[in-house]
């Protein structure tokens, strides 16, 4: 009835355990995986191939909850596409981290007291290499925690042998090709961490900082400009005004003098200038400001900077050797002094730039450093998804995508630091500049020098996709495995690597984009939508919940939360809620199991099954279908509660229930539905097994006897359907619920019997006496039964004796209490709303909760009117 429906193994005899246990099954469970290669990739086999590139982390870096979530993802989709029968490839790896990795070995010499200044560069770098192989890599252990099924034999380091030689071929191309260049530009720069950073490496957040207003010049020439920097005004070159400013149009062309330094500056037109914005003037820093700097290049105009690479002031005169902000203090003291003050305001809250890595506030400098030229590529990279090449999934997200590429600015590529890829260039004694590609040797001799600066990280796991394949070598396993099938990754590295990951498998791989389809998901908050943060109080360590409720109910928790492209918010409840699924499943299998469940031999033929027999294989192969529309459509919350649906409600709660009086009666019927209910529970856990993968591989190879079912075939949609079946089980599903939802509400307990009449003859429902009696605790009639409530349901008529079961006045009294508190709840609702004066003034979030509370209240009333007309009389 499944397409998995064939001849299995016979399934051994072992017997679960009472109890499922995480940590005594998890870390074996995967040891053994590896050991059987499970997770490895052939690039010689003639199976399609299916992969995907790990984001690296940092060699520094521990697992997360985004890690954690990420890693899930990825697993569940290369698990299934194993199963499905593809080579598949997890390539993992990690990045080498030039800024993180270099401070933390920087920290430890602090320890020491020393500097890296005091080893010297080579010394240092091997430092920092002992620090990796000793300490770095610490997620790795942690991936097989989680159960990440990567093929370590392919691990790969961002600054390993191969792919080092990867960054010297894709820069000597770049450079042959004029695509990367040297230029003194303006540049973010961290003058703690003393190096450049890329435009998206910056953090804005607002900062409360002042905005003084300063008079430059005399009399009818004075012109006033505002600032939140006054430190930088030792650096500026000239004052800039709208062209069209009636106001400032006769100073144009002149000169003004620059207050505390004696020397005089321009005037110039330039349209960037907004004539709205404070006095409509603007002071021009070029070396201190990126915009100022494009107005300098218009204007011919020098650029002086001020402030060396610590911040610290590097202009002649009284502030030389201060620090920024001692600077700023002391200039605008001066300038209050002189009488140059217009005004002051404080705190003046603006959006200022800090380092992502050690939160310093960011300086804009003037400074010679490389850069890619980023216009063909980016071009590129635009162009192949607007044909098509490379889908965005989900496709909103294209637009972001779109607006960032389509205005990329040129790349700065250098930093200043010891730990990374050197620049392969090298400066002569007569000031030649050779790139030396990885096949080439470096030119030698006195005065000759390489650049000392090394490329940013994003530089090399740009090539991640096709260098850790062995590019730039035709390898085998390039062939096989590139372009990528999906890159997994959230919506916030878009722009850090995804389009930089874009650029370069394009330029380097002849145009063949990286990957068909880039799934973007969102980021892990906590449990009401908040960032987790440490500074916030509400980080979470993944192994300690992995420890506690094991690596399946993580999995399992993020997965549900996983909707494209949308934040995913977790609380410990609901990890603690996916391990009571975990102890479901493995419940139900263990008693499935010991009422005789088999996967031995082919299913029985349809005629000789039960409606709840069919009715469940059908439901199955609609699921099957389910499933795998989602995970195409890589809707991972879709998937994982169909799942958790059908396995909890469906498999455990009503087919496992309905059968055991199948199984009690035994005979053929009971051997029938044995074989059904060892195929339902043979193709639900290879379903499940993506994302909870231990507890599915101790249940299924109990179940089936099989090798593993991470090798297993995946289940297929073999067609079957039975709607009558499914109509059958959902009007006796119908029954069960209503006369439960009864037995409830009388106050009768669940284990309570009860004498019944049911009324089934003529129906569907008739062959279900048995399992409705069972289930909802029913005795016969008996000779003394008289009913004191008849429910008619879906057709059927079930009769109740609740004589002796309850205080009937005791219920009449509990009831007639409710309905009062019930209907005193209705007239203070209904009292306000009637009411136009509070309605007037009432925000419109409390006048819908009181509309609410007036629904509910009108809900209970019904409810329990009615509860006390089934009652029988006192």
């Amino acid at each position: 009835m499944t397409e998995n429906a064939q001849q299995q193994p016979p399934a051994p005899a072992t017997e679960l355990p009472t109890q499922y246990a995480p940590a005594d099954v998890e870390g074996p469970l995967y040891e053994r995986w590896v050991e059987r290669g499970y997770f490895e990739a052939d690039a010689k086999s003639d199976k399609p191939p299916y992969t995907i590139v790990i984001p690296p982390p940092n060699v520094t870096g521990s697992l997360h909850l985004g890690h954690a979530f990420e890693h899930t993802l990825i697993d569940a989709l290369t698990r299934r596409k194993r199963m499905q029968g593809y080579e598949t490839l997890w390539q993992p790896g990690m990045d080498h981290a030039g800024i993180a990795t270099q401070n933390v070995v920087e920290r430890e010499l602090a320890k020491e007291g020393k500097s890296r200044h005091d080893l010297g560069r080579e010394a240092f770098v091997e430092r920092v290499w002992q620090w990796k192989n000793e300490s770095g890599g610490q997620i790795s252990g942690q991936m097989r925690r989680l159960g990440d099924g990567v093929a370590w034999s392919r691990e790969r380091f961002t600054m390993d042998e191969g792919l080092s030689q990867a960054v010297q071929t894709i820069f000597k191309k770049l450079y042959d090709d004029e695509l990367i260049y040297r230029a003194e530009r303006i540049i973010n720069w961290c003058p703690r961490c003393l190096t450049a950073i890329s435009d998206i490496e910056v953090e804005y957040q607002d900062d409360d900082g002042e905005l003084v207003s300063i008079r430059y010049g005399e009399g009818d020439a004075a012109i006033v400009v505002a600032t939140t920097r006054a430190e930088t005004m030792l650096g500026d070159t000239a004052v800039a005004v709208h062209p069209d400013d009636e106001r400032y149009q006769h100073l144009v062309g002149t000169e003004i003098e620059l207050p505390l330094t004696g020397r005089r500056i321009p005037i110039v037109a330039d349209e960037h200038v907004d004539p709205e914005f404070g006095t409509g003037a603007v002071k021009v820093t070029p070396a201190h400001d990126p915009n100022d700097f494009e107005i300098g290049q218009r204007h011919d105009l020098p650029a002086l900077a001020v402030m060396d690479e610590h911040a610290v002031i590097t202009a002649h005169g009284p502030f030389q050797g201060l620090d920024r902000l001692e600077a700023r203090s002391a200039i605008v003291a001066a300038l209050r002094a002189e009488g140059r003050i217009v005004a002051e305001k404080r705190p003046y809250v603006h959006s200022v730039g800090h380092c992502s890595r050690c939160k310093t506030t960011i300086e804009p400098r003037l400074s010679m450093q490389w850069w890619v030229k980023v216009g063909p590529l980016a071009k590129a990279a635009g162009d192949a998804v607007r044909e098509g090449k490379v889908k965005i999934h989900p496709q909103e997200m294209e637009k972001r995508y779109f607006d960032w590429v389509d205005n990329l600015h040129d790349w700065c590529i250098s930093r200043q630091l010891w730990w990374g890829h050197r620049i392969p260039v090298w400066y002569g004694p007569n000031g030649e500049v050779v790139c030396v590609g990885p096949d080439e040797e470096p030119p030698t001799g006195e005065g000759w020098h390489q650049d000392t600066d090394v490329l940013d990280t994003w530089f090399s796991s740009g090539l991640w996709p096709f260098s850790t394949l062995g590019w730039p070598e035709q390898t085998e396993s390039l062939a096989k495995f590139y372009p990528n099938s999906v890159l997994v990754t959230g919506y916030d590295i878009l722009f850090f690597w995804v389009a930089r990951m874009m650029m370069f498998g394009l330029y380097a791989m002849d145009g063949t984009p990286p990957f068909h389809t880039i799934a973007l998901h969102g980021m892990v908050r906590d449990q009401f939508g908040k960032k987790m943060s440490k500074s916030f109080g509400n980080a979470v360590n993944p192994l300690d919940w992995m420890d506690k409720y094991g690596s399946d109910a993580l999995r399992f928790t993020l997965a549900r939360g996983a909707n494209p492209g949308v934040d995913v918010p977790i609380g410990e409840d609901w990890v603690q809620g996916s391990r009571n699924f975990a102890n479901k499943i493995w419940n139900a299998t263990r008693f499935a199991l010991m009422n005789g469940a088999t996967v031995d031999g082919p299913l029985p033929d349809a005629a000789k099954m039960s409606p709840t027999d069919r009715w469940i294989l059908s439901r199955l192969n609609s699921v099957v279908a389910e499933v795998d529309a989602y995970y195409d459509d890589y809707q991972f919350a879709k998937l994982s509660d169909a799942l958790f649906h059908f396995a909890w409600d469906e498999v455990f709660d009503w087919y496992v229930e309905l059968s055991k009086t199948t199984f009690q009666a035994g005979g053929e019927a009971a051997e029938v539905s044995k074989r059904v209910l060892g195929e339902v529970l043979d193709v639900t856990l290879k379903l499940l097994h993506p994302v909870v993968p231990f507890v599915t591989e101790t249940l299924w190879t109990t179940l089936t006897g099989g090798e593993s079912v991470v090798i297993a075939e995946w289940p297929k949609d073999s067609g079957f359907r039975d709607a009558e079946a499914e109509r059958e089980i959902e009007t006796l599903q119908q029954v069960i619920t209503e006369v439960r939802r009864f037995r409830a509400d009388q106050g009768l307990q669940p284990g309570q019997r009860v004498p019944a009449r049911l009324t089934l003859d003529g129906t569907a429902l008739a062959p279900h006496e048995a399992a409705i009696r069972q289930l909802l605790r029913l005795q016969p009639e008996g000779e003394s039964f008289t009913a004191t409530a008849t429910l008619p349901v879906a057709g059927v008529e079930v009769a109740l004796d609740l004589s002796g079961a309850i205080d009937v006045a005791a219920e009449r009294k509990r009831l007639a209490k409710d309905l009062a508190a019930a209907e005193k709840e209705k007239a203070q609702a209904t009292a306000k709303l009637g009411n136009e004066a509070f309605l007037s003034k009432a925000p419109d979030h409390v006048v819908e909760k009181i509309r609410t509370r007036l629904a509910k209240a009108e809900d209970d009333i019904a409810r329990i009117q009615a509860q006390l007309e089934r009652l029988p009389q006192a």
